[in-house]
Formats: C-alpha cells, sequence, structure tokens
C-alpha cells in the first residue's frame, strides 16, 4: 500500500509517523515532508498548493491514499482536485472546508442551526466596524475571516488596542485578503479545549479531548501563534461535558452542514470554550490540528489507516475506535522572535538524545536537511512529545526531552500543562 501525506509541518509528521505504524505496513510518501519525514518517507519537494504536479506525482507513484494536512490546501480544493483525476484521497472537499476558510460562513452556520457560540458581528467596511466597536464593551475578539497560519485572532481589551486590529485588517492588510472581511465577538470566558472528530458525513466521532496553549509567552501573555504546546488529556473535558457536547455541538454541526448540501468527510476541530453557560464553540477548523495531533495520535490504538478508509467509505458507524488510558503532552520549540520575525538555516543539535529518551517522539515542523544537517527552517521548528501513565509524568518527559535539544535562539514555553 502507498500512502502519500501533503504538508511539511508537525502535524504531518505525526500523522505519517502514525501511518507507519500501521497493520498495512504501507509505503510512505510525503510532499513537501521535512527533515523528521524523511527518516520515515520518500519526500518529494512539490508544494502543497501546486495540485497538478501533486497529483501527477501520485500517479507516477501508485498512490493508494493520500492525506490532506494543511488548511489551505483543503480551502484551494485540493481534494475536489484529485477526485475528478479518480485519485483516493482523505479530507474535506473545498465546499465542506469552507467552516475553517471563512468565519462569516461558520458563525452564520452556528447562528442558524442554534449551535451555542459567542454573540458576532461581520463587516466588510472599516469605518463600520470602527464605529460598531466604539459602542461595545471590552473586552472583545476581532477575527479575519480567511486563513491566517493561526494568528487571525487578536483579543482586545482597550479600545485602543480594538482599533489598532482593525486598522492592521483592513487597512494595513496584515493578512491580506483573510482580512477583507472581519468577524467581531464577545469574548466569552472558561476554560479551552480542543476537540477533533472524525467524521464520514453522517458520523461522527470525537477523539481524546486536548488543550492548546495560543499565546507566545509562559502565563498565556504576548501575541497568538499557531500553537506553542498541548496536552491530552484535558483537565475540564470530563465525559459528562463530552456527552453534552456531542448533543448540542458535534452532532448538530455534521447534521447542518448535510442541511446546506456539505457532505462532511474528513476532520472537524473543534476550538470549545467552557462557559457558565456551557461549552461554546470558538471555532472550526477542517483538518488535524497542530500541535494537537501530537498528543493525540500517539493515544490512538485503532489503526490510522482503517479509520481514515471509514470515513472516505461511509462506514464509520461501524468502527470501533479505541484509546489508551494515558496522557500525553507536547511542547513546541520555536525560533526565536516568533510568531514575528525570525532567522532559519541554524543547526539543531541533540535530536539523537532526546529521541533516545524512553516515552518520547519528537516531531519535526520547520526542519530541513543543509550539508547534512538538520537545520530550523520555520518559526514552529519542533513538537516535543511526552507520554505517560499520568499527565505530570507526560509533561515531565517532554520538558526532559526538549531540554536536551539545542539551537541558536531556541525558545520554548515552560508552562505547558500547567492550566
Amino acid at each position: 500500500m502507498n500512502i502519500l501525506v501533503i504538508g511539511s509541518g508537525g502535524r504531518e509528521h505525526a500523522i505519517a509517523w502514525k501511518l507507519s505504524q500501521s497493520r498495512h505496513r504501507p509505503n510512505l510518501f510525503c510532499a513537501p515532508g521535512n527533515a523528521g519525514m524523511a527518516q520515515i518517507a520518500l519526500c518529494e519537494d512539490i508544494p502543497a498548493e501546486d495540485f497538478p504536479a501533486l497529483i501527477a506525482y501520485a500517479k507516477a507513484n501508485a498512490i493508494d491514499l493520500t492525506v490532506i494536512g494543511p488548511d489551505n490546501a483543503l480551502a484551494g480544493g485540493i481534494v475536489d482536485a484529485f477526485e475528478a483525476e479518480g485519485l483516493r484521497v482523505f479530507g474535506p472537499r473545498q465546499n465542506a472546508a469552507v467552516i475553517e476558510a471563512s468565519k462569516a460562513f461558520s458563525k452564520e452556520l452556528m447562528r442558524k442551526h442554534n449551535i451555542p457560540t459567542a454573540a458576532y458581528r461581520t463587516f466588510s467596511n472599516y469605518d463600520e466596524a470602527l464605529t460598531y466597536v466604539r459602542t461595545q464593551a471590552l473586552p472583545l475578539v476581532v477575527k479575519a475571516d480567511g486563513l491566517a497560519l493561526g494568528k487571525g485572532v487578536i483579543m482586545c481589551y482597550s479600545m485602543a488596542e480594538a482599533e489598532d486590529a482593525l486598522r492592521e485588517m483592513f487597512v494595513d492588510k496584515k493578512f491580506g485578503t483573510s482580512g477583507t472581511v472581519v468577524v467581531i465577538e464577545e469574548c466569552l470566558s472558561g476554560p479551552e479545549v480542543s476537540v477533533l472528530a472524525f467524521c464520514d458525513g453522517e458520523t461522527i466521532k470525537p477523539m481524546v479531548g486536548a488543550q492548546d496553549h495560543k499565546r507566545a509567552f509562559d502565563n498565556d501573555e504576548g501575541p497568538n501563534t499557531g500553537g506553542m504546546g498541548t496536552f491530552s488529556p484535558s483537565r475540564v473535558y470530563t465525559k459528562d461535558v463530552e456527552a453534552l457536547c456531542m448533543e448540542t455541538i458535534f452532532k448538530p454541526t455534521v447534521q447542518a452542514l448535510r442541511s446546506e448540501g456539505i457532505i462532511f468527510k474528513g476532520i472537524i476541530f473543534f476550538g470549545l470554550m467552557l462557559t457558565e453557560k456551557g461549552p461554546m464553540v470558538i471555532e472550526y477548523n477542517a483538518r488535524f490540528g497542530d500541535p494537537e495531533t501530537q498528543v493525540v495520535l500517539p493515544r490512538l490504538q485503532t489503526d490510522l489507516v482503517d479509520v481514515l478508509d471509514a470515513c472516505i467509505d461511509g462506514t464509520l458507524a461501524t468502527l470501533d475506535i479505541e484509546w489508551a488510558d494515558n496522557a500525553a503532552a507536547c511542547v513546541v520549540m520555536v525560533s526565536g522572535g516568533y510568531p514575528d520575525a525570525y532567522t532559519k538555516g541554524h543547526e539543531i543539535t541533540g535530536l539523537a538524545s532526546a529521541q533516545g529518551l524512553p516515552n518520547t517522539t519528537v516531531f519535526h515542523a520547520g526542519t530541513a536537511v543543509a550539508d547534512g544537517k538538520t537545520v530550523t527552517a520555520g518559526g514552529r521548528v519542533l513538537g516535543v512529545t511526552g507520554t505517560g501513565e499520568t499527565l505530570d509524568g507526560a509533561i515531565r518527559t517532554a520538558y526532559a526531552a526538549a531540554a536536551a535539544i539545542s539551537f541558536d535562539h531556541a525558545r520554548y514555553r515552560s508552562d505547558i500543562g500547567i492550566k
């Protein structure tokens, strides 16, 4: 069996790593991949946005299944393009990926179908948005409508911050076309939980819960990032909360999409906030989360190939998905300056030592090979994951491994899992 994983981040490395453990013993291919993925797969330097080249590569290598990682490829219609060529592919079609590609669409979907979420207004005019925020109570949340690498959400605790956020999006075009429409939301309070779920268009089966750390610095300070670390299970996502979410959010979302003529096959990522009024949706994503995948997939006991096949074939209801009764924590090591400007090409040392520690897996994100050495090639460089019988044990394991790795200007939060 030949499987192609498209993408180059920590999420894609974790997917490829889990697929490599399948009883189907697949031959793995990755495009474009990274230095870590190259250790378990044949990597080809084809961008995730180059659909014709990827299709040609899949045909030339007799690929039986392609797994799509990045949000921009899904939003661009890569699944539709592969299916049009008769290729088997895992991920939502373009009309389904819109739940992530447009926050305005997803908010309207939730409003229309009574799925609990924050009150909001949508604007495409700077002056109208500015007038609106000046009448609202603080804090507020200002969101770019489109994809923004996880950085298009700005918490505004003062009117000056809200005005700056609108200026960045509408006037300065900080997020390009993703910010031509802006969603302004009330600010919810409560612990956040990430729940990824397998979906075959009708049946939805949530994975184990996780909690992410979005802010760049300790104590949840600094700007939002793509994710600085995560852990699973969540301390607050209990069985009762999960059951409530299933009835009020998970199933209603699939039903809402179907009522709109959208058959969602793939991963629905639910970003939730557990408020005093109950669980509410902060956002949807249409793919595996990053870095949540790095703590969720290590706990999956069912063969991932079988799960992906069931989603594609519409047979998810007949598959019993099992999870390990353990814990996992991931510490993300980033380049100095991230999420703003940073330099690349710094040699990474200590990888073998870290990987050799018990219950440790190092997932590569922004890495490459240069002159035979593994070097930094992005903002988020590595996701260092530890597992254990308890969450505290998993956290200690992850930090011990991270301490063994070094590169110039390396940085990571010291409080992952402490919330």
